[in-house]
Order: C-alpha cells, then structure tokens, then sequence
C-alpha cells in the first residue's frame, strides 16, 4: 500500500489559461495520495483551465499568491499553458513564492511552459531541466541545460515536457513529498 501524504500540502500557482490536464492530472494523483492541494491564483474567484487552443472548466481559487507563505506548503506545482505562463511569469508575488520555495529547498514541480516563471525569477541557471520543446532555447539561454526526457528531476526541481508525462511527472512530486 502507498504512504499516506496526509500531513502534506502542495500549493498549484496558475492563472487564467493554464493547460488543464497539467493541473487537473497532478491535483488528482496527490489528492489520491492524501495531499492537501490548494490553488493559488492572482486574484480570488474562479481562474479558467484550457485545453490546448480551447477554454475548458472553471475551478475555485483557494488563496492568492499575495496572501498566502510558502511556508504553509511542502511543495509548489507550476502547470503550463501558454497564456497562464506568459501572464504568471511577470506577477511579482508568484515569483516571491517560488524563489521562496526554492531558498527553503521545497520541491517545485513544473511542467510544460510553467517554466517561463522559474526563468523570470532567476532559478534555472546551472540547474538540468526539460519542457515543451518551444521552451528549450529560452531554457538554454536562461543558463539551463536542457534535455528530452519525461521527467527530469535536480535537486528539489522537477520538471516534465507535456500532458503525455503527466502521469510520470505526478509520481515524481509523490515521490517528493514522501522522501
């Protein structure tokens, strides 16, 4: 039988326009594990998943970026999408979260474009990473080395490509936040 992770809790950071299965397949694995999931968002309300190219459900924001510690959190999960990355990656509080995260050495599981926030704060120089493949030059010239795997994790960062690694990438933050 599994460890139970009820003692954990995981803070998803997205905005309008995140790629759904991004966060809806990691949610539903680390809640099946016992983890309490909240997700952050810039405002308060309801913030809109999508499905590549196409609007698909709303979900509740339990607490903003600007709200909340990360030190109320074992891990911090960054979905991608194109317009949630482009728009997260400039919002000052969501950056202060993960370089947080990062200073505390708490795992921070990104996936797809989600990256684009971790380049703007700072935190991929050195650091051995892949994404979508569109993300790779901006990955390389933020000073990562860049790779094609399903998941690769260094040190406390996980990152993964695309919604077809999600199961993979799921079990890699369980992993985390069971060790």
């Amino acid at each position: 039988m599994a460890t139970s992770l009820n003692d954990k809790r995981v803070a998803i950071l997205v905005t309008d326009g995140f790629e759904q299965v991004e966060m809806t397949g990691p949610k539903d694995a680390l809640e099946q594990a016992g983890v309490q999931v909240d997700i952050l968002s810039a405002e308060t309300g309801m913030v809109k998943g999508w499905n590549h190219d196409k609007p698909a459900d709303d979900f509740p924001v339990t607490n903003t970026f600007q709200a909340v510690s990360v030190d109320q959190y074992d891990a911090v999960l960054l979905p991608g999408g194109v317009q949630n990355s482009d728009t997260i990656r400039i919002d000052q509080d969501a950056q202060h979260l993960v370089k947080t995260a990062a200073s505390a050495g708490k795992p921070i599981a990104v996936i797809c474009h989600g990256s684009w926030l971790l380049i703007s704060a700072g935190l991929v120089n050195g650091k051995t990473m892949t994404s979508y493949k569109t993300v790779k030059d901006d990955l390389v010239n933020a000073g990562a080395n860049w790779v094609d795997q399903e998941v690769v994790k260094d040190g406390n960062l996980i990152s993964s490509r695309q919604p077809d690694d999600v199961p993979a990438f799921s079990q890699a933050l369980i992993d985390a936040l069971a060790a």
